[in-house]
């Protein structure tokens, strides 16, 4: 999709991509309602303390990472690759990928589901919130806005996916992999938006390749001091291997289509939206791989004592 975005950046011109993608993301969400699991999401509620963990990582502990890198920035809240940085930290964890993860490893999946799913609906608030902190200073960032467009375009469909779960949820759950070409479809036609808008604006070609190789680097320290100090915490706070497992995997994820989907709703048609992916997108394949890695480790590990 990038390559096609740089060669072809013209081909948002031939058909009505916005109109698609804006019904692709209402139809995900719709469909992630259908699917999700009243079941499995009450039977994580009470362990509060890795809710905790979890949630204070993906909401906080991520923010205050990127601000303190904001030194190294010389452009400060101006910068794009900041922009995109911060933009990263302030997401919400994945839900499948990380339920999938959970499971391979042998930790606590009823939490796990409880706390991705329940990532994703914070995420809608806590995202736009610390972007108007930042964003709202520069006056180019509307709070109640975006928090408007976000529920029109993800709440609102979910809510219907909720109440269509009796009549529509068992076929959901049945065709869910073939429902899941919509999300990666979705995804990138948003990713070509995206790029073709930076490419056609010329945005990259004043990157500079330390920039590009900065942003690597930071999002490769984020997630291993971020799963390191959380393996830490769980075991001072003397959590079973099963929920540390838990809150290492949910509290270091970060939702390449909550990402996406937000690029578009909150920056729109903005010439920067493909600069805004890039962190996401890097981020994204260097949890997959490393979390996999862990998740094979703790799966070949011996019975827990505990």
């Amino acid at each position: 999709m990038i390559a096609g975005a740089y060669f072809f950046p013209e081909g948002t011109d031939l058909l009505p991509l916005k109109t698609i993608i804006d019904i692709g993301i209402g139809l995900i969400f719709l469909f992630y309602g259908l699917k999700l699991s009243p079941s499995e999401f009450k039977a994580g509620i009470l362990n509060y303390r890795i809710h905790l963990l979890i949630h204070l990582s993906t909401f906080l502990l991520f923010p205050l990472l990127c601000l303190a890198c904001l030194p190294l920035f010389p452009e400060g809240i101006h910068s794009n690759f900041w922009i995109a940085l911060f933009f990263l930290g302030t997401l919400p964890s994945t839900v499948s990928s990380s339920v999938v993860m959970v499971s391979l490893a042998k930790g606590n999946v009823p939490a796990a589901i409880f706390n991705a799913s329940l990532s994703g609906l914070i995420g809608i608030f806590a995202t736009p919130f610390w972007l108007s902190l930042i964003l709202g200073k520069t006056g180019e960032f509307d709070f109640l806005n975006v928090v408007q467009k976000l529920v029109i375009q993800i709440i609102v469909p979910l809510v219907i996916g909720l109440f269509l779960q009796r009549l529509l949820g068992n076929w959901a759950k049945k065709y869910s992999k073939q429902l899941g070409l919509l999300d990666k479809g979705t995804i990138l036609l948003i990713v070509y938006s995206s790029f073709s808008e930076s490419f056609g604006s010329g945005l990259f070609t004043s990157a500079s390749k330390f920039q590009l190789l900065k942003l690597v680097i930071l999002v490769v320290i984020f997630f291993l001091f971020v799963y390191f100090l959380l393996g830490y915490v769980a075991e001072k706070l003397n959590l079973k291997t099963e929920d540390k497992i838990t809150a290492q995997f949910c509290g270091t994820k970060k939702s390449l289509v909550h990402g996406s989907v937000m690029i578009k709703v909150i920056f729109g048609q903005s010439a920067s939206a493909g600069l805004l992916l890039l962190p996401i997108m890097l981020y994204h394949s260097m949890q997959l791989i490393l979390i996999s890695w862990f998740a094979e480790k703790y799966r070949r590990r011996e019975a827990s004592p505990k």
